[in-house]
């Protein structure tokens, strides 16, 4: 599979409006390659960076969508609407939908995985990602990736 985005190259800066310091909407995604055999598509969104890419302590999730039909080739600009059926899990500030890059301080890699699934995680109700990874274990056919960057501008 391959992961694109209209709003930015692989590895380069994701642009201020997909970020804290600017509308924080979702830059908008599309993907080829889903494996026929596909039943759900997942997207996880998070910063292994945080809080410092000197000393990152820990990963910031930014985005969960789970059950994408794999019919579904794209998510629009904002991230809205999700395709019927998808549903958003919880990000790390304990919200559904998506938060932006919001470095506090440094440039950070955010990762956007784009996984295809043997199954659907119909069960699962606003989960965190830990609990979607657990779900995913075992029945994931392929993946793809997309990184950017960002580093919030200097006052």
């Amino acid at each position: 599979m391959q992961l694109t985005s209209s709003a930015f190259a692989p590895l380069g800066k994701i642009p201020r409006r997909h970020t804290c310091e600017g509308e924080d909407v979702a830059p908008p995604l599309s993907w080829t390659g889903v494996p026929a055999a596909t039943r759900s598509l997942v997207l996880i969104v998070d910063d292994p960076d945080a809080p410092d890419p000197a000393a990152p302590t820990h990963t910031w999730v930014h985005w969960i969508v789970i059950d994408i039909a794999p019919d579904t080739d794209s998510l629009p600009q904002g991230g809205r609407p999700l395709p019927a059926g998808a549903r958003s899990g919880l990000n790390d500030w304990h919200r559904l939908g998506y938060g932006g890059p919001c470095p506090p301080v440094g440039r950070h890699r955010y990762f956007f995985k784009l996984y295809a699934l043997d199954t659907w995680l119909t069960a699962l109700i606003r989960p965190t990602k830990s609990i979607v990874e657990h779900a995913m274990n075992g029945h994931v056919l392929a993946q793809a990736e997309l990184v950017g960057t960002y580093q919030k501008s200097r006052a």
